[in-house]
């Protein structure tokens, strides 16, 4: 039986919703898969660019000692031997970006030694007690060359599966952080004074900040983890305990990651916040949103190499 014209016309119509309906869900589920939930790690160089010009000369033929202290971060967790930001200060890697070829400290120290202590997993506790130790004490005509990363550890762990502690304080609110705050702080400062004695011939002392994953909007339950209200505001006061640090220290020189990570977090694809970055969006960390992925130290190396031509160039030794 073929139905009246008003009732074909109201079916079309139904039908016809339907289907705008049923498209503009899929749109909205794409949409929201794409900018919230897809994380695009992307090819190809990554962070600021390097004046070449800078490691076209030696900067100093006196011995120099490079030492990487701290977390997982100068451990290089996640990179393939030779591609941690600590390896590729040291010389270029097999499959170089060719605006690096010769950018890193072999070009410009002859007389490089080196040596990494850093340890994945480990806290700023752990740094003073099981890392400085290993540091010998050396002659007065070796400079020391020192790039840390520490602190970050003290944030994540335990990642909410156990209650807020000193060194694991994830979930803590900031009253109960404030007295860890603080011995971060004098833990930092002895830090610099240990390292300090331990190159009597005078060294640098390469700090490292805090980045931060979700790109400065504490939403961290978007990676899967617990909820952390008061998470933000402990990881600004470590940020700042690492930032007077270097301002106290004239021989600690601030790294800002922090400021660099922006944008490269997990709302890296969000075109609409102030933090986007049109020239490069895509995801600078690693499948366990602590350590950097391989572009991430990248760019890591970029930053810790502009500082110390920052620091070294027209400086005499």
């Amino acid at each position: 039986m073929t139905p009246s014209p008003p009732t074909r016309r109201r079916w079309l119509r139904f039908a016809a919703r339907t289907v705008t309906l049923t498209v503009l869900l899929a749109l909205a589920a794409l949409a929201f898969w794409h900018y919230w939930l897809r994380w695009p790690v992307g090819a190809g160089p990554a962070g600021p660019p390097v004046d070449r010009a800078d490691f076209a000369r030696g900067w100093t033929d006196s011995e120099v000692f490079l030492v990487g202290l701290g977390d997982s971060v100068t451990a290089g967790f996640g990179a393939r031997p030779g591609y941690s930001y600590f390896d590729r200060l040291v010389r270029n890697p097999p499959e170089e970006f060719p605006e690096m070829q010769g950018v890193c400290l072999s070009a410009v120290f002859p007389r490089l030694r080196f040596t990494n202590l850093a340890v994945n997993g480990s806290t700023s506790l752990h740094h003073v007690r099981s890392q400085l130790p290993k540091l010998p004490c050396q002659p007065t005509n070796v400079l020391g060359l020192v790039v840390i990363t520490t602190g970050g550890n003290d944030l994540i762990h335990n990642y909410g599966r156990t209650p807020p502690a000193e060194g694991a304080m994830y979930g803590a609110t900031l009253a109960e952080a404030r007295p860890w705050i603080e011995s971060f702080r004098t833990r930092l400062n002895g830090m610099v004074a240990t390292i300090t004695n331990a190159f009597p011939g005078g060294c640098h002392i390469f700090l490292g900040n805090i980045y931060d994953p979700t790109d400065g909007l504490g939403d961290i339950h978007w990676a899967r983890l617990p909820r952390w209200p008061d998470g933000l505001t402990i990881h600004a006061a470590y940020n700042q305990v690492l930032a007077e640090c270097a301002a106290r220290f004239p021989q600690v020189h601030l790294v800002d990651l922090h400021a660099a990570f922006l944008g490269h977090g997990i709302h890296c694809t969000q075109f609409w916040r102030t933090f986007y970055r049109k020239d490069d969006p895509r995801y600078w960390y690693h499948a366990n949103l602590e350590d950097p992925n391989e572009r991430g130290y990248d760019a890591l190396r970029r930053l810790f190499l502009n500082e110390m031509a920052r620091v070294f160039q027209g400086t005499a030794f």
